[in-house]
């Protein structure tokens, strides 16, 4: 009898993604199928992120939740990925001698070695390397059941920000061949996807040979725009040093690629760009962002900000408010500054108190919700083309749809809708969500 998997995921797409693949090789290697909680499981994965603070700490109090099902079954494996196992290392069996395996997010594909190597030797295994580019090669063939798909096309960031823990973690920019992210496009498609959306810490860093000649991530879009039954192409996240003209007018050229923008800009002060070394002026940043509304004027632009960086002014956070009104995002995201270790703006003085970096970012966070809201409101009587999700969340008589901007609308249909296209007038603006009304399926 095949035994069970339960996997506990934390962070961004990149580890949802990382976590499908976990599942599907450790399917393919062990025929373990899904278990609904930890306490049935024969092996639990936590599947970890280092952005936030406090993310070590939250996996070792998280370990602990487990322990007493180690106890009770002595044959049951615990693992931990992701990038606090890739910054930990073998730290976490010291401290929580119950785990069984520690594995990178390169080294994933090595998962079901590693265990067998548990079980036969009765030592816990680590492995955190960087092996390059090979996970890819180790992994069954994507699989999708709905009409929706991730598909990762590049590892790492050799970008370096002061803030950031990503390239110790996850290693240096490297990029999936052009074949082999096309064949996956394609396979998903004959499976009935319809929209992917390209997965990369930058994924507009993507670099690769098509037809033996080196190309970029603009020209990949051009031909994943042209893979039969894709119709809607989205990516994040990108850079804005990657944010290359080529791809401001894929926007302008490609009917398939949605019309939504994630480009984290961090903070509007030029001073604390440095500081970030993010590699940009917000002029810079000002120009990418009129350059794209220029090439697709409907366009959504959602962002990131980190609130009360080290040595943050209050004319440095003023002039985050200004880029964020001028440049009207929605839906971004808002963080606090949070020093993550071995990382240089850890080393760096901070004479801001927290209160009033909380201040701030209630602020900012108010602001951009009213964008947000506004945006949403602005939507109302407009028709929008939506991808048809499935069942409503809040009404399971209704069902749920996606539109070009990444808004969710609730609707009355029927269940002949559900992952095909439609279009929907916008009735109705609600606090996270929009209602339409059907004028008529596409397909």
């Amino acid at each position: 009898m095949a035994g069970k998997l339960f996997i506990r995921t934390f962070g961004c797409q990149m580890n949802e993604y990382d976590s499908e693949k976990i599942s599907g090789v450790l399917a393919a290697a062990e025929g373990l199928t899904p278990a609904a909680s930890a306490d049935e499981a024969d092996v639990i994965v936590f599947n970890t992120c280092s952005v936030r603070e406090k993310a070590q700490e939250k996996i070792f109090s998280d370990l602990g939740r487990v322990k007493h099902l180690k106890r009770a079954n002595p044959a049951l494996l615990i693992a931990v990925g992701g990038c606090v196992a890739s910054q930990e290392g073998g730290a976490i069996i010291e401290r929580a001698p119950y785990v069984d395996v520690v594995f990178g997010p390169q080294t994933l594909h090595r998962l079901p070695e590693l265990l067998a190597r548990r079980r036969a030797s009765g030592r816990p295994q680590v492995d955190v390397s960087f092996p390059e580019i090979e996970k890819f090669d180790h992994l069954p063939p994507a699989r999708s059941e709905g009409a929706t798909a991730f598909v990762s096309i590049m590892e790492g960031c050799s970008k370096y920000c002061s803030f950031c823990v990503v390239p110790y973690t996850r290693g240096p920019e490297l990029s999936r061949p052009f074949d082999d992210v096309i064949a996956e496009i394609a396979g998903l498609a004959a499976q009935g996807v319809k929209e992917v959306t390209l997965l990369g810490q930058n994924v507009n860093a993507w670099r690769g040979e098509i037809d033996a000649a080196p190309q970029d991530f603009a020209e990949l879009l051009f031909y994943v725009n042209e893979i039969q039954g894709i119709k809607r192409i989205r990516y994040t996240t990108s850079h804005p040093r990657e944010f290359t003209q080529r791809l401001i007018d894929a926007h302008a050229a490609l009917p398939a690629l949605a019309a939504h923008v994630h480009l984290p800009v961090q903070s509007g002060s030029d001073r604390v760009l440095t500081a970030m070394k993010r590699g940009y002026t917000s002029l810079e940043y000002r120009s990418i962002i009129r350059r794209l509304r220029k090439a697709k004027p409907e366009i959504s632009l959602s962002s990131d900000f980190i609130v009360g960086f080290p040595g943050e002014t209050g004319a440095d956070f003023e002039a985050t408010l200004a880029l964020a009104r001028d440049l009207q995002f929605d839906g971004s995201y808002s963080f606090l500054y949070s020093p993550r270790p071995g990382t240089p703006a850890a080393e760096l003085e901070d004479p801001v108190p927290r209160a009033h970096k909380l201040e701030r970012l209630q602020r900012l966070q108010a602001q951009l919700e009213a964008q947000e809201r506004a945006i949403s409101e602005a939507m109302v009587g407009t028709v929008q083309e939506v991808l048809v999700e499935g069942p409503s969340k809040r009404n399971p008589a209704e069902f749920a749809a996606r539109t070009g901007n990444n808004r969710t609308v609730n609707f009355a249909g029927g269940s002949d809708l559900v992952h095909s296209f439609a279009n929907l007038r916008i009735t109705e603006a609600r606090h996270h969500s929009l209602r339409g009304e059907l004028i008529n399926a596409i397909g």
